[in-house]
């Protein structure tokens, strides 16, 4: 490939609405257009790259006992309607209808099709293990697309879905792929961690969070700082903390005019914020009310909260009047007093709390010397861990501090159990020949994300840092003046030379200024240029230089092929 053939259309100004440093950086290097909101045009760079991240993908997947199909983007919705997702997944499922009022969706992810597909084929334990998987085009209608390929509408997926017949076939299979997803990231170049992760809507058990490390990531990951526990904020278990032994004191109201804040009940009683019972209040999206109640120096965590509670997709705050409805007062609120039938979720250390300061449900007033085990004696209360975790909270395998760091979801692994086989009915006839649910698990990269993730990783202030294995190209030969015949000739040679030894090679023969070559390819980020000027054409002295450290290596023109390899297997 020749650079003056190429379609990659640099840009000296970033675009204003691209707000992290990838999005900047793939429209500065020619590597993608806007077509719609949320939505990208791959140019021929990007489109290199996309490739060479898939075909890592298959060959991990086809290595692990996975067998690549491709299915419709379009689904009909009785999949969807047996699963009960259809009504549940959300706005972010974009329905149509066909010219004959039939529902459909663009597929946001394919649970549903899958097990549709296998129910139909698969009926003795003789077929199993199976693992199918595609590398195709999602479609999420997200409320607010952003970051570029970091949550877009339309975005490339590898998903894998695995059946087994047991437990134990099912947990050997996410074993794989946990194994196979760790050679793909590996083989990208890229740091990473294997987070453990809350399943979310998709539903099932165990999983795990692939996680490129980067300052800019929207995930936030609690590390270990002794062991090698990780784990989402969504996700970290945290113990409950003891609180001080001390005697106990006779619950009171007292006064505490407009002071509706932890921080406003802290200044007025003069009390320490570890002895104050923060309230939160959610609806969920069938209208029930949900009261949340942590320390007052800690938040709330909505994704456990979900889990405490039967049934409920998901949370907003409450509004005013559904508090008030069930004896609740805004910026007063605990337990005592609310009208049974209420969701009442208290955080497990505050229920070791003695002597604290909550709510009296009542304009202006607190009580003192409340300790939950004794005072929140509703039926109904669930007392768990909802809180969120932070910085110097103990390790939940070994009590060592955790660590908070940024990171980028990649790809996710997850064991789904039954969840689906059981809805719609996908069974097999086990070796004793009763009819038994397929368990089944889902796995899925994000083939642009991690591409994005990549240059979110991998840059510095001059554009991109390609890692060698995922790199548009891996070697770029400029030629300093292409105006001039004997350069030109004598880089043709060079390039003729890399295209028969095998390299991944873009020879730049276009007929700009030297300097703006060399700019462009920092900002593409080609991790080898080999530079042919009036040196080397002079004394046959070829300059090689090395993006990523920006070592910079004189050789004789018979020794740059095996040094240009020698430094290739270093990046």
């Amino acid at each position: 490939m020749r650079a003056s053939k190429l379609y990659a259309p640099t840009l000296r100004n970033t675009p204003a609405e691209a707000e992290i440093v990838s999005h900047r950086l793939m429209y500065r290097a020619g590597l993608i257009r806007k077509s719609a909101g949320g939505m990208y045009t791959f140019l021929p760079l990007a489109w290199r790259t996309i490739r060479k991240i898939e075909r890592i993908i298959r060959e991990e997947m086809d290595a692990a006992g996975g067998q690549e199909i491709m299915m419709p983007v379009l689904q009909p919705a009785e999949f969807w309607q047996e699963s009960g997702r259809w009504s549940a997944y959300g706005a972010e499922m974009m329905r149509l209808k066909d010219r004959h009022g039939r529902d459909f969706c663009l597929g946001p992810t394919h649970e549903e099709m899958m097990t549709a597909l296998v129910r139909d084929e698969v009926r003795s334990y003789k077929q199993l293990p199976l693992m199918l998987y595609q590398i195709q085009d999602k479609f999420r209608d997200e409320r607010r697309p952003r970051f570029g390929l970091m949550r877009s509408r339309e975005f490339i997926m590898k998903d894998l879905y695995s059946f087994d017949k047991d437990e134990a076939g099912m947990n050997a299979s996410y074993q794989k792929m946990y194994d196979a997803y760790t050679n793909v990231f590996t083989r990208c170049g890229l740091a990473f961690r294997p987070v453990e992760a809350d399943n979310g809507a998709i539903g099932g058990g165990h999983s795990h969070e692939f996680t490129v490390l980067a300052a800019s990531g929207e995930s936030n990951i609690a590390v270990c700082t002794k062991c090698d526990y990780a784990a989402s904020d969504e996700k970290t278990e945290l113990a409950p903390i003891e609180a001080v032994d001390e005697p106990l004191e006779e619950r009171r109201k007292v006064r505490t005019p407009g002071a509706s804040t932890i921080e406003a009940v802290r200044d007025f009683l003069n009390v320490p914020v570890e002895k104050t019972i923060k309230a939160v209040a959610y609806q969920t999206d069938a209208d029930e009310l949900v009261l949340t109640f942590v320390r007052g120096d800690h938040e709330v965590n909505e994704v456990k909260v979900l889990h405490a509670i039967d049934g409920a997709l998901e949370l907003r705050m409450a509004d005013e009047e559904a508090i008030r409805a069930a004896g609740g007062c805004p910026g007063f609120m605990s337990p005592i007093g609310i009208k049974a039938g209420t969701h009442i979720v208290v955080d497990s250390t505050v229920m070791k709390m003695k002597n604290a300061v909550a709510g009296a449900n009542e304009a202006d007033a607190h009580f003192m010397g409340v300790t939950p085990a004794r005072d929140f004696q509703d039926e109904g209360l669930i007392a768990c861990d909802i809180r969120l975790v932070r910085e110097g909270d103990p390790c939940p395998h070994c009590g060592a501090p955790l660590t908070m760091t940024h990171g980028i979801e990649a790809g996710q692994v997850f064991t789904l159990g039954t969840k689906y086989s059981e809805a719609m009915g996908a069974t097999f006839l086990d070796e004793n020949g009763k009819e038994k649910p397929l368990l089944m698990g889902c796995y899925g990269i994000g083939v642009g994300r991690t591409m994005a993730a990549a240059i979110e990783q991998n840059s510095d202030e001059r554009g991109i840092v390609w890692p060698r294995a995922i790199a548009p190209f891996e070697i770029v030969i400029v030629v300093v003046n292409a105006k001039k015949e004997n350069q030109l000739a004598y880089a043709e040679d060079i390039y003729a030379e890399c295209k028969e030894a095998g390299m991944d090679v873009l020879l730049d023969d276009r007929r700009e200024r030297a300097g703006v070559k060399f700019n462009d390819c920092d900002l593409i980020g080609y991790p080898v240029r080999v530079t042919v000027g009036p040196k080397a054409v002079e004394s046959g002295m070829i300059e090689i230089k090395v993006r990523r450290t920006g070592e910079i290596f004189e050789v004789p023109r018979e020794e740059y092929r095996a040094k240009v390899q020698e430094l290739l297997q270093t990046l």
